[in-house]
């Protein structure tokens, strides 16, 4: 052993980083905590591993998020067609009017 190490170009931190994860502190409810918690219990497996399987679940199902951007592009290639089919089917205030009833006299 030698009898003073140098460490001046040293960095803190774990000594294997982990590739891909990046450790945070957040604020978790309670009851959001103890029910992954009881999850994880049951099946086997970390509280945390099965929270970040939850996290990538719903960023996948949540999809893009909707813009101005992509709300005019879907109204664009939309509206003309709904357009097209509104005016092909008569609206209900545009009948066509009634022939008069005649009176018996």
């Amino acid at each position: 052993m030698k009898a003073e190490y140098d460490f001046s170009g040293a960095k803190r931190g774990a000594v294997i980083p982990q590739k891909g994860k990046t450790r945070i502190s957040i604020f978790i409810d309670n009851a959001v905590l103890d029910a992954f918690r009881s999850r994880a219990e049951r099946a086997g497996t970390g509280y945390q591993t099965m929270m970040n399987d939850a996290l990538k679940e719903y960023l996948a199902d949540a999809g893009q998020p909707l813009t101005e951007k992509l709300l005019r592009q879907v109204l664009r290639q939309e509206l003309p067609e709904y357009i097209a089919q509104a005016s092909a089917v008569p609206s209900k205030g545009t009948a066509k009017p009634r022939a008069k009833a005649t009176t018996r006299r």
